[in-house]
């Protein structure tokens, strides 16, 4: 066996452990917290996110926007990692961290789409084909986690790049369903004459 395959590979272990039957969990270091505890709701949403995230990806047919999402899955997953790590006890991994680099390849994509769509001028609404609504659900799903995140952040310290990444991650995510509404044929103009 080769050192790379000695490095990646990962022991068998049970699906099943037990040790959170009595509503507890443990955080990357060990600490056992309750499964309702803040940093869980975090994570939690977060890897819901990147579950929808893959359904999304289903959906996708241009090469570039795959290839991004594919790259906010693995952002997605290092935040999860990072939200998972007690800080008093191990401190997250470098790997597990968002760099200013990764906040800049965001904002560039959203320029990117954003030049392809025509300057919004309503609001629209949820809808416009199958992957335009998958967008859209990972874009709320995104909101709900951002604002988990800092109800922590306000007890403890978030690093400022994460909350920033998944600011920018959720108005990827609705330029993303712009254009893909736009392909199916037009956004959902909200109606406000209706109230």
């Amino acid at each position: 066996m080769n050192e790379l395959n000695k490095l990646t590979e990962m022991k068998k272990s049970m699906l099943y452990t037990k040790t959170g039957d009595k509503g507890t969990t443990s955080l990357v270091g060990g600490k056992r917290v309750a499964k309702t505890d803040k940093r869980i709701e975090t994570y939690g949403t977060t890897d819901e996110l990147n579950a929808f995230t893959g359904l999304l990806i289903t959906e996708i047919n241009e090469k570039e926007d795959l290839e991004f999402l594919r790259f906010v899955q693995h952002q997605l997953f290092s935040i999860g990692a990072y939200l998972a790590t007690d800080p008093e006890s191990a401190g997250p991994k470098a790997a597990s961290r968002i760099s200013p680099a990764t906040i800049g390849r965001i904002e560039g994509e959203i320029d990117r789409i954003d030049s392809l769509l025509p300057p919004l001028k309503h609001f629209v609404l949820p809808g416009g084909g199958r992957a335009a609504s998958l967008a859209h659900v990972c874009r709320t799903v995104c909101r709900r986690a951002e604002r988990q995140i800092y109800a922590l952040d306000e007890s403890e310290a978030v690093e400022k790049t994460v909350l920033v990444f998944i600011n920018r991650l959720s108005d990827y995510f609705f330029a993303l369903a712009r254009k893909e509404s736009l392909k199916n044929g037009e956004e959902i103009i909200w109606d406000y004459s209706c109230i």
